[in-house]
């Protein structure tokens, strides 16, 4: 299968859920498939009460990070419950799944090094045999990076990538951030989210906890989680807590998370759910989820769910005083709109102030540093939409919107409010770009400088506490570029790129 036609990113669209295609084992993006449900796991097994040759149809999953061990499912033909997995000749251990085909258990040492294994299945008996190889990829890390954030330090940086789907979990890599330089360095191999689909990473303002926002995968029924890691505050190096919220989100609702942000004190926490499905089907729904954190654990607490439309991003404002969430509408190629709230400073609970029309599938909201004005990433219309904000209400006011790259997917604003970028993911396994413009401090208005290219399919883009760096997520490559920001005029400069 070419890599640009492996699903990775949920949206709800025309009330069945849209998947968008992005690369397998060589990374990538998104675009929807309209209309067509993709079902990442694999169909019913073919048995027959004789013994054949079994056929290998596809695995899941068909690629991993070295050094990880992998719970492999196998789609094919005759399999049976007396058929053996094999791994480079030699096998494992293998049962049978009703729904999965056949699931084999594969250690840490089978893939402790990139490149590439041979999968086959043996049937035992009288007209038995082993079915041709599959190849199953073992890459050198993360695959498919969509989200990239930084404590509040600027010491480390952290990305979540969504994996190969198909029953793998997404991943969170890890790295310190040289303060001279700007380079990212990798620590250790990339943490496993144990969700599909991982979408978003946050980090809270004292440094202490990350979060990550997991869609998960509505065909296997394998709803989002919002995990909570620990952050060693001397290595950077991220621990897994038992404060995340699971599967089921608030009150049993399914949930499908597509980003997460922290207030700004650190007592509260937001999270689009873009739902999956129209009411009814397995109970899904758009909203903003609501939750308080714990000061000492950074364990999240559900307070509430307050709806919104097709949520796709959330972000609050450097007050804590509003939050807005990025709603994609239903049918694609439409309009969609910002969903406006204020945060309730004591409860942190949401109400709703209004929504604003924004342009065509908006993606990205990013707030400038002063609370004034508000920016959004339109991927289908290929502009950014810009806002005032009333400082008293939250309320938006259109400044209207100026032109970007190929599908633009984030937007941020560096912390001194002079300069806004976005990351432009033009297309699968395209090398994309980053669109750069100053703000105008009075109107808030985007004025162009230009663009960098970035590698293939970048998904986000981060500014570093300094201002001085900047970091762009590339989905087709598996890696983050690496930028300088030239103080006057906001222009980017290459510095490099390290993988995921």
């Amino acid at each position: 299968m070419k890599s640009e036609t492996v699903p990775v990113r949920k949206l709800a669209v025309g009330g069945i859920l849209s998947l968008l295609l992005v690369a397998g084992c060589g990374g990538g993006t998104s675009q929807s498939v309209n209309s067509q449900p993709v079902n990442n796991q694999p169909p019913p097994p073919t048995t027959s009460g004789s013994n054949f040759v079994p056929a290998i149809q596809a695995l899941f999953p068909s690629c991993a990070p070295a050094g990880e061990s992998i719970q492999l499912s196998l789609a094919g033909l005759n399999f049976s419950a007396s058929s053996v997995v094999r791994w480079n000749g030699s096998d494992r251990p293998t049962t049978m799944d009703a729904i999965n085909g056949l699931v084999a258990q594969i250690s840490a040492s089978d893939v402790a090094a990139a490149g590439t294994a041979a999968v086959t299945v043996f049937n035992p008996g009288s007209g038995g045999g082993s079915s041709k190889p599959s190849t199953f990829t073992i890459t050198a890390g993360a695959v498919d990076p969509q989200s990239i954030a930084m404590d509040p330090a600027g010491k480390f940086a952290y990305v979540a990538s969504e994996g190969c789907g198909g029953g793998a979990g997404g991943f969170v890599s890890m790295y310190t951030i040289n303060p001279t330089t700007g380079a990212l360095t990798l620590i250790g191999r990339p943490t496993p989210s144990n969700d599909e689909f991982t979408d978003s990473v946050a980090v809270d303002p004292s440094g202490r906890f990350a979060y990550m926002a997991s869609s998960g995968d509505v065909w296997d029924i394998d709803f989002g989680s919002i995990l909570t890691y620990a952050i060693n505050q001397t290595t950077g190096a991220l621990t897994s807590t038992t404060g995340g919220i699971n599967a089921t989100g608030i009150n049993g609702t399914p949930a499908f998370f597509n980003s997460v942000a922290v207030v700004p004190s650190g007592k509260f926490a937001y999270a689009a759910d873009g739902g999956a499905f129209p009411a009814g089907s397995f109970g899904g729904s758009s909203n903003v989820s609501m939750y308080t954190i714990n000061n000492t654990t950074g364990a999240l607490t559900p307070i509430g769910m307050i709806t919104a439309e097709q949520p796709v991003s959330v972000a609050v404002d450097p007050s804590g005083k509003f939050a807005y969430a990025v709603n994609e509408n239903d049918a694609p190629g439409s309009a969609g709109n910002v969903s406006i709230y204020t945060i309730n400073a004591t409860t942190g609970a949401l109400a709703s102030v209004g929504t604003i029309d924004a342009g065509t599938d908006p993606l990205s909201v990013a707030i400038d540093p002063g609370g004034k004005f508000a920016y959004v990433a339109n991927s289908g219309s290929n502009d950014v939409s810009m806002y005032t904000i009333d400082a008293t209400t939250g309320n938006l006011t259109s400044i209207g919107s100026i032109a970007a790259g190929t599908s633009p997917y984030s937007v941020a604003v560096d912390p001194t409010g002079k300069f806004a970028y976005v990351a432009n993911w033009t297309g699968p396994n395209s090398d994309g770009s980053v669109s750069m413009y100053t703000i105008d401090a009075t109107t808030g208005g985007l004025t162009s400088i230009g663009t960098i290219a970035t590698e293939l399919s970048p998904t986000s883009i981060a500014i570093h506490p300094s201002g001085k760096f900047a970091y762009v997520t590339n989905s087709g490559s598996n890696s983050v570029s690496m930028y300088s920001i030239d103080s006057a005029t906001g222009i980017l400069t290459l510095i490099g790129t390290i993988g995921t």
